[in-house]
């Protein structure tokens, strides 16, 4: 199979759908219609928010779970199972403690039945290649985060994979060294030293993405389906700091913040699944964009840079901000709207009652809940009660999740208190919030 470019397409993904079960009536849909090829010779990144459905494609891609709907296809062959030819790099080291790094390399080799010379020669190439030698007899516990991955690395090489996929490798690790292993990565990939022949990359870092990929592809939420591409033609290695690079930056921002048409809308329903963002939280990146250097508007590049987040950190806080109507965010930028900054400039008790105010005004699962525990004799209620609502748009556990998301929120804002050893939500001490006023 070829591409247009002459290249020999290694993977192709054909409308894939997948979806769980939550009942017997009901589905949740993850991923709908979603169509990507990776030919030799490139670097493809995957970027998307959380919930995307990032992982679960890898998995589909790995033979590790299967398709609702749709064909992938591998080096001309569908995918029915674990592929020979496929590896993937996990974000967690997922070494065994008991085995030493030698021990480690050669695991995937004694599963293919590997003969044990060949196996010993192949895992210490390995280790060799990528940085390890005189570790071969050390044990996890003994390496540092970077050591551990490049074991990870070593060890998914060793098979010889024509197709590699990185499951967010470098999120676990610290700045410095993420920086050096994508290094190394990319001038192992450049020198043509692994048998490699394309790379699949799953990040939550647009940077990161920038730096290594030839192409981007953007994953849109709920469920995950593409929304954009773009080739990025820099030649290797690639300066951060480059006008170029920059730009590039930029417009993916600018398309993972942009806004669908007539999606704005005074509440968001109770079938909308509400960001995983604290409190504390929201109210640090509050303050930063009202201090200085930013003074109310921020480029998101650059505050994600000074704040050291990734897409999956900064962006559900900005959409909880958004919903709010705390910020407003569009084309890559933040600004604080009026209630943002008067939020930011107000005491400890003047900010519960502004957040309750624009917690019941636009979220409305909270004021449902406040609602159903008004009207309740006794002020209380089950969270069950909620579960099983919001189970009629999310899966079980996709339901708790968005629960105890308002639930925190309801409880900064003294809109209702909550028993977590009982399960029981109540109007505690009801006119708190409302007395204030």
């Amino acid at each position: 199979m070829e591409n247009k470019n002459s290249a020999k397409i290694l993977l192709q993904l054909s409308n894939i759908k997948k979806t769980y079960k939550k009942s017997e009536e009901d589905e949740h849909l993850v991923l709908d219609g979603v169509n990507l090829t990776i030919s030799e010779g490139e670097i493809v990144a995957l970027l998307g928010r959380s919930g995307s459905g990032k992982s679960t494609l890898l998995r589909i891609i790995s033979g590790l779970a299967k398709q609702t709907s749709g064909e992938a296809i591998y080096c001309d062959e569908p995918v029915n199972g674990p592929v020979n030819g496929i590896a993937m790099v996990f974000q967690t080291f997922a070494l065994f403690p008991w085995l030493t790094v030698l021990e480690n390399v050669e695991l995937g080799l004694e599963a293919k039945k590997v003969p044990e010379d060949e196996r010993r020669r192949r895992a210490l190439a390995a280790i060799d290649l990528i940085g390890l030698d005189g570790f071969e007899s050390a044990y996890p516990k003994e390496l540092s985060g970077g050591m551990r991955q490049r074991v990870g690395f070593a060890r998914a090489l060793v098979v010889e994979p024509t197709l590699l996929l990185m499951d967010e490798a470098f999120s676990a690790l610290d700045v410095l060294t993420a920086e050096t292993l994508r290094t190394d990565l990319i001038d192992l990939w450049q020198e043509k030293r692994i048998p490699t022949k394309g790379i699949l990359l799953v990040s939550h870092n647009i940077e990161e993405a920038v730096l290594l990929a030839d192409r981007i592809t953007i994953l849109g939420s709920n469920p995950g389906k593409i929304i954009a591409e773009m080739s990025i033609s820099l030649p290797q290695p690639r300066d951060r700091e480059a006008a170029a690079f920059r730009q590039i930056v930029d417009e993916v921002y600018a398309i993972m913040t942009k806004r669908p048409r007539g999606t704005k809308m005074e509440a968001v329903p109770l079938s909308y699944r509400l960001p995983y963002a604290h409190v504390t939280q929201l109210a640090g990146l509050l303050e930063a964009l009202e201090a200085e250097p930013y003074s109310g508007k921020a480029d998101l590049p650059e505050l994600a840079d000074q704040m050291g987040f990734g897409v999956d950190q900064l962006f559900p806080l900005l959409e909880a901000l958004d919903i709010l109507g705390f910020t407003y965010t569009e084309k890559g930028d933040a600004e604080l709207t009026a209630a943002g900054k008067e939020f930011v400039n107000s005491d400890i008790l003047k900010r519960k009652i502004i957040f309750a105010d624009h917690l019941k005004k636009h979220v409305s699962l909270a004021d449902h809940i406040k609602r159903v525990l008004d009207e309740r004799p006794g002020n209380k209620a089950k969270e069950d009660r909620f579960l099983t609502e919001l189970e009629d748009y999310f899966s079980e556990e996709e339901a708790e999740k968005v629960l105890q998301v308002a639930i925190e929120w309801g409880r900064y804002a003294e809109l209702f208190a909550y028993d977590e050893s009982a399960g029981i939500l109540s109007l505690e001490n009801p006119e708190s919030v409302e007395n204030d006023e």
